[in-house]
């Protein structure tokens, strides 16, 4: 089996590490906080103390960080970056969500020094990571990508889409989390005003539940925001965070997205009210207490 390294151990990359760890493969994984790493190394993975130790010999080395800052130190940090540590026949995979411009940049970086790369963000949440119903946008080489495809199906991919170019699969994920975000602050905006005209949750609910309006995903997060259940899963900070990137990366190719600036902006209102650690759902409270 391959030897992986898995940069970041968040709720994500934890989740990808086990996944990879019961596929037996040999784990290497790096975390800011060492700490977090206890649980996976208890499952037989290794612990580095840098990206660049992470690296070192790995076949493919997968990053899950929060942001561009933090996926660009990971990879080129001058003294720890993990790109310097690659060997010629290893594969470097980010599956963060970020922002293209920088994707596309550190593709560069990588192409230069004769690394193959994929840009592979994923769509799902920690329950289809722990059970292996993720979907990959992958952007990048074909060829690179058969070299990849049976460690991103152990990591927990169920389906792993083709989009075209590096950079062209982060652009999807960007409008993958608008698309939902924007359906998410709507249904909690339209929740909260029926709610004011004397209609529970319960009974909207019923009612547009049974519409083709709603999507499955939409769905699922009516049930979260009817059962006032907002444990983060997608946490707001970050959805805030997808927005703001996703904007960020239409305007640098002159093309607008006033919808979702919008909505990015009620979200940034959520976080300035508290609610940056709650689920996406959780903007259901910050609507009713603008409304109050």
């Amino acid at each position: 089996m391959s030897r992986i390294a898995v940069l970041g151990t968040g709720a994500m990359g934890s989740r990808i590490a086990q996944n990879l760890l019961n596929a037996q493969h040999s784990v290497v994984v790096y975390n800011r906080t060492a700490e977090r790493v206890q649980p996976l190394m208890q499952q037989g993975a290794k612990f580095a103390a840098t990206p660049r130790t992470a690296a070192a010999e790995a076949d493919i080395v997968i990053s899950m960080v929060t942001d561009d800052q933090a996926s660009r130190s990971v990879w080129l940090d001058a003294d720890a970056g993990a790109a310097a540590a690659l060997s010629e026949a290893a594969i470097a995979i980010e599956s963060s969500t970020l922002t293209v411009e920088w994707v596309k940049e550190l593709d560069g970086v990588l192409h230069q020094q004769g690394t193959a790369f994929l840009d592979a963000p994923m769509v799902g949440s920690r329950p289809q990571a722990e059970v292996g119903k993720l979907t990959y946008l992958v952007g990048g080489d074909a060829a690179t990508l058969a070299r990849s495809q049976a460690v991103l199906s152990d990591a927990g991919a169920a389906q792993v889409y083709t989009v075209g170019a590096v950079g062209q699969g982060t652009a999807m994920k960007l409008a993958v989390n608008a698309l939902f975000g924007i359906q998410v602050a709507a249904l909690a905006e339209v929740l909260t005003v029926l709610a004011q005209q004397g209609l529970s949750h319960d009974a909207a609910l019923a009612c547009l539940g049974e519409l083709p309006i709603m999507s499955p995903a939409v769905k699922l997060a009516a049930e979260l925001m009817r059962a006032n259940n907002h444990a983060p899963l997608f946490p707001i900070a970050l959805v805030e965070k997808d927005f703001r990137y996703g904007v960020q990366s239409a305007q640098a190719v002159n093309a607008a997205m006033p919808i979702a600036a919008a909505v990015g902006e009620v979200y940034r209102v959520a976080i300035a009210q508290g609610y940056a650690d709650d689920n996406i759902t959780g903007i259901m409270q910050s609507l009713a207490t603008n409304s109050g």
